[in-house]
């Protein structure tokens, strides 16, 4: 049976990435949490999963511009749209929750800008990371290593130069490479993202479902590679990857968590 993950703690049910969803996902018995991570212009280490806070909270302008103050400053819109009383929590903060109640994390890096695009160069697909936020890579070790749960962390990034960048700093540490569908845009074959993950040493390839089947979870097993899927919002999609034979399933419906997963 696949492992499921909280994908922003719930982010159909309560304010994506806000310390009530993770509580609330705590409570329902997640036992893995994936949630995503800027940096500020403070160095702080802000959990929300754009670059900018305009469409998930009533405050707008860049991570990399926000200080302490704007980041308290700014609600959580809920999933309608409404605006509630959660403010953009820090790692810390997050870590402050799910430590104690020994779930695991998924922590998701992300980037400034666009985290990779796909160039068609004859047979071949150019990779071409965008910029990454100088240091988050260490900042967020450190953090996870602080807290005593890097134990039961993953790292996971679109970015390979990302990647990279903890595995040069944490070769221990779980590690992730994420795919996402618009891979096809650039005449990528699904098939292809398993040398990729391979070739940068990661421990899972994380796959938008809609790029995955049977033959390409057996291609990465096959690598040594475990396959993990998002975002899973669907009962007819999750039975689907379910047969397909992947490793981790990743949704914003907790209710589509069988009450045996683990």
């Amino acid at each position: 049976m696949p492992r499921y993950v909280a994908h922003r703690g719930g982010a159909a049910r309560w304010p994506e990435n806000s310390l009530t969803a993770f509580r609330g996902a705590i409570a329902g018995g997640a036992q893995l949490l994936e949630l995503d991570v800027h940096l500020t212009a403070a160095g702080e280490v802000a959990v929300i999963h754009d670059p900018t806070l305009d469409r998930t909270t009533t405050g707008t302008g860049p991570l990399a511009r926000c200080s302490a103050d704007d980041l308290r400053r700014a609600r959580l819109r809920g999933p309608d749209g409404a605006v509630t009383e959660d403010c953009v929590p820090t790692l810390g903060e997050v870590l402050a929750v799910a430590v104690p109640a020994g779930v695991g994390l998924l922590v998701e890096i992300k980037t400034p800008g666009p985290a990779v695009t796909y160039r068609r160069k004859g047979a071949e697909v150019e990779r071409v990371p965008g910029p990454r936020y100088e240091g988050l890579e260490r900042t967020v070790i450190d953090a996870l290593t602080r807290a005593g749960c890097a134990d039961r962390c993953v790292i996971l990034a679109f970015n390979p130069a990302v990647v990279a960048e903890v595995r040069k700093l944490a070769p221990a540490l779980p590690t992730t490479l994420l795919v996402d569908r618009h891979v096809t845009a650039a005449g990528v074959q699904p098939m292809e993202a398993v040398a990729w993950a391979r070739d940068a040493g990661v421990t899972f390839l994380g796959l938008h479902h809609s790029l995955c089947d049977a033959p390409l979870v057996a291609a990465a097993h096959e690598a040594g590679l475990s396959v993990g899927v998002f975002t899973v919002n669907d009962v007819a999609d999750r039975d689907r990857v379910v047969a397909a034979g992947v490793d981790v399933i990743i949704t914003d419906r907790p209710e589509l968590i069988p009450s045996d997963a683990t």
